[in-house]
């Protein structure tokens, strides 16, 4: 079949959860399909000469990310009917690319990855009869992302402006949300509790799950390596993105000092592109290292003696957990961190909600290395099998196949 992919910025290298997904959905579905590409450049992105998508796709049409001010994103919040992520990418010269792409293509199915790029897709309807269906994979239940950021941000009297801006995105990204998957032929979704969201906004609304994944090929199960002189923590995401800024913050203060006060020597590292300046007081933190981009996070990871996934905001499945258990790590997570996995408390990892718990759990697994590492190796061990059953791009693409599938003329 002919596909169209939609972007929201290039998907190699793939970096973060959004590129990740994109790059790998491509190179397995490229296979079996032709697909063609538009995609939305960030700031400093560029196509590579030498790029795999080059071999991958068969044309690929690029244009820059629109620069939208806060004045301007201000003003839009109290006028615009539409929430803010519908209106982030939105730009009139790429619409009239993607316009020309899907007119000349012939495709059999578009795809929007992403809210933000759901209503490049749903032009394809002006076609009528001859347009082809559309797929909107929705990386996250957007509304209730908004909605966990608002009742979180609503604790603290400092954040209540970020609250007030969650309160109102929340409600228009119900309505939004709803119509983009109404007007949808199919709607992914990357977990079961997302899955169980969508059906909240319309009981019309039967998303398939295809969840995130991960290529084992570029991971192999590391020996326990405990440094009783320095063990170290480790946390990996974009760091401009909201609920990771929000994970951190909440570790380093309500967490970290319960570990310290156990195990003095204990150090955290934040490996990710981008920290906000929300972040900047984490600088000069003696227990904290802010390493900004990497080339490749897994040496960090392998490195940790324990993987910790401290989330309260959030949904779909994170590339972050999948990633450290395919590294075969001892991990500590909120319930939230690992919701629609299917991981369980004791057997891949251990999960844990409020701060002494949460520190708790560190604790035990550190002293655990110090005596041979037998649980830390089991969890290990255990949460590696679990991704290789269950959360190989080889156990999802087939999810998606049967979606074109029903779309096939």
């Amino acid at each position: 079949m002919k596909l169209l992919f939609l972007t929201p910025q290039l998907p190699y290298p793939p970096r973060q959860g959004t590129t990740l997904r994109n790059f790998n959905l491509i190179r397995c579905l490229a296979q079996t399909h032709t697909i063609d590409l538009f995609t939305l450049l960030a700031p400093g992105e560029a196509l590579a000469v030498d790029s795999p998508l080059h071999q991958l796709c068969g044309r690929i049409v690029t244009a820059p990310q629109p620069v939208r001010s806060t004045r301007v994103r201000a003003v839009d919040t109290l006028r615009s009917h539409l929430p803010d992520m519908a209106l982030r990418l939105a730009a009139p010269a790429a619409g009239r690319a993607v316009d020309e792409m899907i007119r000349a293509g012939n495709y059999d199915v578009v795809q929007a990855e992403g809210i933000e790029m759901a209503r490049y897709a749903l032009r394809a309807k002006r076609l009528g009869k001859d347009a082809p269906r559309i797929v909107f994979d929705n990386h996250n239940a957007e509304y209730l992302l908004q909605k966990r950021a608002a009742l979180v941000d609503l604790r603290y009297p400092r954040r209540w402006p970020a609250a007030i801006y969650s309160l109102v995105q929340w409600q228009k990204l119900r309505r939004f949300e709803e119509r983009v998957c109404r007007a949808a032929d199919a709607v992914v979704v990357v977990s079961g509790p997302d899955q169980a969201a969508l059906r909240r906004l319309h009981p019309s609304i039967e998303a398939v799950v295809a969840p995130n994944g991960v290529d084992l090929n570029g991971y192999t199960p590391q020996p326990v390596r405990a440094n009783p002189a320095q063990p170290m923590l480790v946390f990996t995401g974009k760091m401009d993105y909201r609920p990771n800024v929000d994970a951190v913050l909440w570790f380093v203060g309500q967490v970290l000092p319960l570990i310290q006060a156990a195990v003095p020597a204990v150090h955290f590292q934040v490996v990710g592109m981008n920290p906000h300046a929300r972040l900047d007081g984490l600088r000069s933190h003696p227990a904290v290292t802010l390493t900004g981009a990497v080339d490749d996070p897994r040496p960090f990871v392998e490195d940790a003696a324990v993987y910790v996934v401290p989330m309260r905001v959030g949904g779909g499945t994170r590339f972050k957990v999948l990633e450290a258990m395919a590294a075969g790590k001892a991990i500590v997570s909120t319930s939230l961190g690992v919701e629609g996995i299917g991981v369980v408390h004791e057997r891949e990892l251990l999960i844990a909600d409020r701060p002494t718990d949460f520190a708790a759990q560190v604790v035990r697994l550190l002293r655990d290395q110090s005596e041979g590492a037998p649980l830390s190796r089991g969890l290990g061990g255990a949460a590696y099998a679990f991704v290789e059953r269950e959360y190989t791009w080889q156990h999802i693409i087939p999810r998606l196949e049967a979606i074109y599938q029903q779309f096939k003329k």
